[in-house]
């Protein structure tokens, strides 16, 4: 049919070069911005896809320069620590030299110990100077805070790690089930029968020692202890004198041991264990512990407990049994994000204790601060420096623990995590990229197509508008 008023062919090629139109602009869009999904309606599930992406991505790059600024405050940390450490061998230097009092005058042993005084002070001043953006590293503030510790049960107290979570604190049940014990042998009679000479060896060496017939068991007591700190060896007189006496190690653990021998040709000095048995030799008992419910690890009287979520060193006192004794950890330590999430999982718990000359030590020996000039345990009496000695010693293996615990973190926690977030978020980005980036080889083959089209439809609307003017023929005719 021949009509003017409606061109349903112009309408119909009009439509499709809208259509043509609108695809060439869509084409032109996903090509200058690079993106598949430029807005909702171009893919809407593929839009709340990549969102969710994106924000792991962000979350998981936050998470990588967490570590890389945690690796940089541990950095600063343990370059303090290796300071002190070298201050520490250079005191235990001086306090070992001081000792050779046959070759060093009194005024040299004064001069010793003024350079220990400013040693100490040193140390001090490097535990109060060592900070990162205005964080204190090294004195204390980094430690956990405790409540309720029992100090008659529990003499030491370390807090390595702790996760709070959503908790106000953390409680430490901590349950005794096995003592530790020294090594031990029992002399149970008054004095020796006959003339004997005896080996005695322990931890820390062997000493011989002759006893005529009829020594007593005071006097036998009284020459084992006399070098008691060359043997690691001690010994206690029973209630009753006639009874004997005991030879136990000064320390308590496993690697502990007191051992007993008669030279050859000498007579007899008969030693039983606890079960009394005749042996000549003995070693000691590590503690055995429970904290919170899960076995620790015990060594002599100190146990040890790591986990994730807690990390504690803790000290049984030597006159404590069995029981149980409790505290708990209320705050403190330093809390590093190294993840994409905000949960427990994610995140680790590092406690700094304080490197202070008056907490470098412990309670039962004694703190380094003691061994300053005036003070409890200074290089004028032979005691004292034994006593400094053993601080020193005590002191430098905290700095080389805390050291090797923050290079282990460094190592093995941090460093890894970096590795990992690292390809986690190549391969969150290309998840995100196939969804939402524009595919150019795909896009360019279909602006080809639209341009055709659009032209194409451009010469059908053309000629559809042409098409009523046949018309006239009919008129004219």
């Amino acid at each position: 049919m021949a009509r003017i008023n409606t061109n349903v062919g112009a309408i119909v090629a009009q439509r499709h070069l809208n259509s043509a139109y609108g695809q060439l602009n869509t084409t032109l869009q996903k090509l200058s911005s690079g993106l598949r999904i430029t807005r909702g309606a171009d893919d809407p599930a593929g839009l709340i896809v990549s969102e969710r992406l994106r924000t792991e991505v962000a979350g998981v790059a936050q998470g990588i320069r967490n570590s890389q600024r945690a690796i940089n405050v541990i950095a600063t940390a343990e370059g303090s620590l290796n300071e002190v450490a070298a201050l520490l061998n250079s005191i235990q230097a001086l306090v070992v030299e001081a000792a050779n009092t046959g070759a060093f005058s009194d005024d040299e042993i004064k001069a010793n110990q003024l350079q220990i005084d400013s040693a100490i002070s040193s140390i001090t001043r490097i535990a109060n100077a060592t900070t990162f953006a205005g964080r204190a590293l090294l004195n204390g503030s980094l430690d956990y805070i405790t409540s309720g510790v029992n100090q008659s049960v529990l003499t030491n107290v370390s807090v390595r790690g702790a996760l709070f979570g959503t908790q106000p604190y953390i409680p430490v049940n901590v349950e005794v089930t096995t003592s530790a014990q020294p090594a031990t042998l029992y002399f149970a009679a008054g004095s020796v029968a006959s003339s004997v000479n005896i080996e005695l060896r322990g931890n820390l060496g062997v000493v011989t020692l002759p006893f005529g017939a009829g020594t007593t068991a005071s006097a036998i007591v009284a020459a084992v202890n006399a070098v008691s700190d060359t043997t690691g060896v001690e010994a206690v007189l029973s209630a009753n004198p006639t009874s004997g006496f005991v030879l136990q190690s000064t320390e308590y653990g496993s690697k502990q041991f007191v051992a007993v021998s008669t030279l050859p040709g000498s007579g007899s000095f008969v030693v039983r264990d606890e079960s009394n048995a005749i042996v000549d030799r003995d070693e000691g008992r590590d503690v055995v512990a429970e904290v919170n419910g899960a076995s620790a690890v015990g060594e002599g009287l100190r146990v040890t407990y790591r986990q994730a979520a807690l990390d504690v060193e803790l000290n049984i006192a030597k006159t404590f049994g069995l029981g149980t004794t409790s505290f708990a950890i209320t705050g403190g330590g330093s809390l590093f994000q190294l993840g994409g999430h905000v949960n427990a999982n994610e995140q680790v718990g590092v406690g700094v204790q304080s490197v202070s000359a008056s907490r470098l030590g412990d309670s039962t020996i004694g703190f380094l601060s003691q061994i300053v000039t005036g003070e409890t345990y200074d290089l004028s009496t032979e005691t004292g420096r034994r006593q400094a000695s053993k601080i020193v010693g005590e002191a430098q293996r905290q700095v080389s623990l805390l050291r090797g615990r923050l290079g282990a973190f460094e190592k093995n926690v941090l460093d890894t995590n970096i590795n990992q977030l690292g390809i986690t978020v190549e391969n969150l980005m290309a998840a995100e990229s196939t969804i939402r980036d524009a595919d150019f080889a795909a896009e360019t083959s279909r602006l080809t197509r639209n341009q055709i089209l659009v032209s194409a439809g451009t010469s059908a609307l053309a000629l559809a508008n042409q098409t009523p003017q046949s018309v006239l023929a009919l008129l004219n005719g």
